[in-house]
């Protein structure tokens, strides 16, 4: 059986994690192994260790605070699942949502479930639907956001 890692955070302020493991199981049987971490920043290590312990892959949550500081933790912290991809040969996916993307707070967790949720429908194409994967190649797909589409 597939294993997919689910790392998040207690600095984020909606539970990105249950919204794509839901999502999974509603769509897919696999294993799942969840970890949470206290910050953006220790995502990493935590993705990394999972992904050597036999995970197929690994769904990383977090949710940068608006300040630029935030913006460059979140920046250094996507490098730092870029090299755990790297090291492992196996895929991370970053589920990131900005505070500063939309307007309000409703509007913010609604963007996070929408997001977790479709990143997870990724996850199910990874693992098991590639082909789908280069049908949607050039679409303009958007997690969280309605599609932008294809260029016309």
């Amino acid at each position: 059986m597939r294993r997919v890692g689910i790392v998040d955070t207690t600095f984020a302020r909606h539970d990105m994690a249950r919204a794509a493991v839901n999502e999974l199981k509603q769509l897919c049987s696999v294993k799942f192994v969840r970890r949470t971490v206290p910050g953006i920043k220790d995502l990493p290590v935590e993705v990394k260790r999972l992904l050597e312990e036999g995970c197929d892959l690994v769904m990383a949550f977090g949710m940068p605070g608006a300040a630029p500081i935030d913006k460059q933790c979140a920046h250094e912290a996507s490098l730092g699942l870029i090299w755990a991809q790297l090291l492992t040969n196996k895929h991370v996916i970053e589920v990131f949502v900005f505070e500063d993307e939309v307007r309000s707070e409703k509007e913010l967790a609604e963007l996070a479930e929408r997001r977790a949720r479709e990143h997870a429908q990724n996850v199910l194409k990874l693992l098991f639907k590639p082909k789908q994967l280069e049908k949607e190649a050039g679409t303009g797909q958007r997690q969280g956001f309605e599609d932008a589409g294809p260029l016309r």
